[in-house]
């Protein structure tokens, strides 16, 4: 993928899917991205960056109220800081001609993508901040002012101590892509493999309604469906296990387009929540989409997508390559508990393993 070393991963993979898979028929919301050079230069115009630098310097990453203050104190230091002249007019520039090709009341999503310099593909992924239905110019550029500020949170610190990433080799690329209102629709997550067994021939589709941050962060029980690769190839019925989850709440715009009150979440009323959110039709498109993304890039993928409840179409919000079982051994092990006691919670595991300990709410 080109640019990756200034677009990180995320992004550059957002325009590798606009510029190559576009004639496959998979739609990918347009957008723009700031480069990490952009980051860069944001910082050093008042020698942000060396203050930063020797602010982690004297930070011990063990010390975890230290970090945290240290953290607070560099993210106030980037909010308060301007944008360079020219990045500003350029953000700009691109905004007003995002909302000349759809409306004045475009909606964005204002989403983070961290490189590392020499390690372009080293992987940051879920560290930084997201922020979705985000409208105005103004708007974008205080949501991309936190994103960036999102780089010194406690867990990015943390992460990069512990892995030996140099803090000043880290930059950060924000995107700003065109929303979709899957709000009124449905979106979710498309394996191409079984994330259990690592079982290849098969697309797995979690699917749940409203805007897809519930669902990513494991707040809600998504419908789950199972299509067969070889079967969708011959054209013949391909999904061969579907189950309906729950949903019991839906992410949907909130009252104001600025961050922090762009969404809300809402209950899911009975009658719709015992529906599948997506026919089996969407499904088996979502599965062609995965296979053609899949032999694009060569290897097993992890695939965010939305369905637009306005126009009824489905989009892909971005792809990565599967990480967990893709590297599994062939060497299958199964674990099984010996005891039994009152199941208290549950959820989808992605492997077979036990691992027990206390469960802190931090």
């Amino acid at each position: 993928m080109a640019n990756l070393d200034q677009v990180g991963g995320k992004n550059a993979s957002l325009g590798e899917m606009i510029g190559s898979l576009a004639a496959a028929g998979i739609r990918v919301p347009g957008g723009f991205a700031t480069s990490a050079d952009a980051f860069r230069e944001f910082l050093a115009a008042d020698g942000l960056d060396k203050r930063i630098e020797q602010h982690l310097s004297a930070l011990d990453p063990k010390d975890v109220k230290a970090l945290a203050a240290g953290g607070a104190e560099i993210r106030s230091w980037i909010l308060a800081c301007p944008f360079p002249a020219k990045l500003e007019h350029e953000i700009r520039s691109y905004v007003q001609k995002l909302e000349k090709q759809t409306s004045s009341d475009a909606s964005f999503a204002v989403r983070s993508s961290a490189t590392a310099e020499d390690l372009p593909e080293a992987s940051f992924a879920g560290q930084q901040e997201t922020f979705l239905n985000i409208r105005g110019v103004e708007h974008v550029l205080e949501a991309i002012r936190h994103v960036y500020a999102s780089l010194y949170n406690d867990r990015a610190i943390s992460y990069r101590a512990h892995h030996g990433f140099v803090h000043a080799d880290v930059a950060l690329s924000a995107a700003v892509q065109q929303m979709v209102r899957s709000d009124l629709g449905a979106s979710g997550v498309t394996f191409t493999l079984d994330t259990e067994s690592g079982f290849r021939e098969v697309v797995f589709t979690t699917a749940a309604y409203g805007l897809g941050e519930l669902l990513v962060q494991g707040s809600v029980n998504p419908d789950e469906f199972y299509v067969h690769k070889p079967m969708l190839e011959r054209g013949r019925p391909a999904i061969v296990r579907r189950s309906l989850g729950s949903k019991l709440q839906k992410m949907v715009f909130g009252p104001a387009s600025q961050r922090g009150r762009s969404t809300k979440v809402v209950d899911v009323e009975e009658t719709q929540s015992n529906k599948f959110s997506l026919s089996d039709a969407e499904v088996l498109e979502l599965a062609r989409y995965a296979v053609a993304i899949e032999k694009h890039y060569g290897r097993p993928m992890d695939i965010e997508w939305a369905k637009d409840g306005s126009d009824g179409l489905l989009y892909v919000l971005q792809a990565r390559p599967e990480t967990v079982k893709s590297r599994t051994r062939d060497l299958e092990e199964r674990y099984a508990l010996t005891g039994r006691s009152r199941v208290l919670v549950s959820g989808r595991a992605i492997g077979h393993k036990i691992g027990s300990g206390t469960v802190r709410l931090v």
